[in-house]
């Protein structure tokens, strides 16, 4: 029987969001919002969501005068990631 996928990671912008973290272990927001090309408006109700499944880490800083988010891959949100992968190969019968 098929495992059923995370619902957090079945969502396509939260699912670029980690699968970026997981190459360059942080990103900002704005790198983000490049590498997605989604809206800052989804990108922050994404991260916001990926935080509060404690799948990503934010941290809140400014950088001169300007806000600046930085999110980081938790623990978690690598060990979801890895089984989201291998329950996508098992149905994909790789």
């Amino acid at each position: 029987m098929y495992s059923e996928l995370d619902p957090v990671l079945n969502v396509p912008v939260r699912l670029a969001i980690v699968s970026i973290l997981i190459k360059v272990k942080q990103a900002d927001f704005k790198y983000l919002m490049e590498n997605t090309s989604t809206t800052q408006g989804n990108l922050s109700h994404q991260i916001k969501k990926l935080n509060e499944a404690g799948y990503i880490e934010v941290e809140k800083t400014s950088k001169g005068n300007y806000p600046q988010t930085i999110c980081r891959l938790t623990i978690k949100g690598k060990e979801a990631f890895e089984s989201y992968i291998e329950a996508i190969k098992k149905y994909l019968h790789l």
